[in-house]
């Protein structure tokens, strides 16, 4: 993620919308929403009172509702109104989705571990478990090393002043198995078949021309032994039964404040893709993914990805490339790299909610730039950033980032939940892994994306983008339904 200081000198803040409106009486009457302090709840569900042919699930910007299925009875039929309509077309389809959902820091793994078993598992299971009401989280980002987000600065092979191990005879992934690995043990066991991506804040620090894990870069030198660090940790993660479906080179490779961190060009990153990485799993008949660059859609993004993916050499390697929104970084720049690109696959891996912020400004900026903005920009995945954090969102480095709001804080065996579990819930419990972006219009301000899943259903996503109540309908094969969302609600509708 981006460092707080730079954080806290861009004019990047989200803008607070002044969202305000009382519900609409099709949305009004449902239970009470389940104490956010109340680990692993099953929220309660309000059963249609009559056959409904749509389900439908709520978040307002007000939290009078939290991802809350409606009693509302949604069944297609003609009709003729003045109503704004989005049509939703399964003949128009676009890219496959490999899922939702966040980083798995070692912040969040340190703090999980220390709940209770009872606890933990209740968590685990509300987050990762795809039936009932629970989330269905579908992937996860995880550092290969320390993030700013754990509680020390690490890699897997650090030596004293001086030494250096191009073998990788040192390298080891015991850091991670007093919290990450047991952690991780417990989701697979959950979700056996969840994506797992893997990116490096920084190399070694003996590999790097200023010896530190704060900036530097990577020394032409050790190429080759970085490569065969990637490929040691793509093993022995499969050894522990953990198998990574891609990973990143380097995670924000022109932001060099961040700790740790490390800066890497596009002239150097495609060099080590083409002559040492790609080179390096194809003799080891590694299968992950490899995908490029890791920082914001700007437009340095455009010039980077496009210098990278422009090398030949490099692009046979590489499966595509990922993005975060920081900074002036435009969603639909995601698209101008397909366009340039189009064999090639498109990620979001990564955006932080503001723990300064507003929940009904984050919901709405979030919800509209990511959870719609980045699949309709060609994403295969959406990953709000951190997964877990204590109530002073750590631990993390020194340099760390004390304003990331986690989507759950984690205080003993209680749990808040915060405004990207919210986010993410609207597309990962019914987007599942496999499902197609399908067509769909958008009449003004109504946001919105589409799918198809494997199962053969169709799952729409709207947001209100306005500050007003908006009725309108929903077409599918030329009869609608007929639905509202106050502004800045979002409402997932799946049938």
């Amino acid at each position: 993620m981006m460092n707080a200081r730079m954080f806290a000198l861009n004019p990047k803040r989200l803008a607070r919308l002044a969202l305000s409106g009382l519900l609409l009486a099709a949305v009004a009457c449902q239970e009470k929403d389940p104490q956010p302090n109340d680990p692993g709840t099953d929220p309660p569900v309000v059963q249609p009172s009559g056959p409904s042919q749509v389900a439908f699930w709520l978040t307002n910007g007000d939290r009078s509702a939290l991802f809350r299925k409606q009693a509302t009875r949604l069944n297609f039929a003609p009709l003729t109104n003045q109503n704004p309509t989005i049509v939703v077309d399964t003949t128009q389809q676009y890219q496959g989705i490999d899922g939702f959902g966040f980083t798995l820091t070692g912040g969040s793994a340190y703090v999980i571990n220390r709940m209770s078993s009872t606890a933990r598992a209740g968590l685990l299971r509300e987050l990762f478990a795809a039936d009932s009401t629970w989330l269905g989280v579908s992937y996860l980002r995880l550092s290969i090393g320390a993030s700013d987000l754990s509680d020390r600065v690490f890699t897997y092979n650090d030596l004293p002043a001086g030494q250096t191990d191009e073998p990788m005879a040192q390298f080891s992934l015991q850091p991670e198995r007093a919290d990450l690995l047991p952690v991780l043990r417990e989701i697979l066991a959950i979700n056996p078949n969840i994506k797992l991506l893997g990116t490096p804040w920084t190399a070694p620090s003996w590999m790097k021309t200023n010896g530190s894990p704060i900036g530097g870069s990577l020394k032409s030198q050790y190429y080759a032994a970085y490569a065969r660090y990637f490929v040691k940790y793509v093993q022995q993660m499969q050894a522990e039964g953990v198998r990574l479906d891609a990973v990143t080179v380097q995670n924000e490779p022109l932001n060099q404040y961040n700790e740790p961190s490390m800066t890497m060009t596009a002239a150097q990153q495609a060099e080590f893709v083409r002559d040492y990485l790609g080179p390096a799993f194809q003799a080891n008949n590694l299968t992950t993914k490899i995908i490029a660059y890791d920082h914001n859609a700007d437009a340095a993004g455009l010039t980077y990805v496009n210098a990278v993916l422009g090398d030949a050499g490099a692009r046979a390697y590489l499966d595509g490339s990922a993005f975060h929104l920081y900074e002036n970084s435009n969603i639909t720049n995601l698209s101008a790299i397909h366009n340039s690109f189009p064999q090639k696959n498109v990620y979001f891996t990564e955006q932080y909610v503001n723990s300064t912020g507003s929940f009904a400004a984050d919901l709405n900026w979030h919800v509209n730039n990511l959870l719609i903005g980045a699949p309709r920009n060609w994403s295969r995945n959406v990953l709000e950033w951190n997964l877990a954090a204590n109530a002073g969102n750590g631990p993390r480095t020194t340099g760390g980032c004390s304003t990331c709001l986690p989507a759950v804080t984690v205080t003993s065996d209680n749990v808040t939940r915060n405004q990207a579990y919210y986010i993410i819930a609207h597309a990962s419990k019914f987007v599942r892994p496999g499902s197609v972006r399908i067509g769909s219009n958008t009449p003004s301000d109504l946001a919105n994306v589409a799918y198809k899943t494997p199962a053969g259903k169709k799952v729409l996503i709207v947001l209100n983008t306005s500050s007003a109540p908006r009725t309108f309908n929903i077409d599918y094969r030329g009869k609608q339904i007929v639905s509202a969302l106050n502004g800045g609600s979002v409402g997932t509708y799946v049938w």
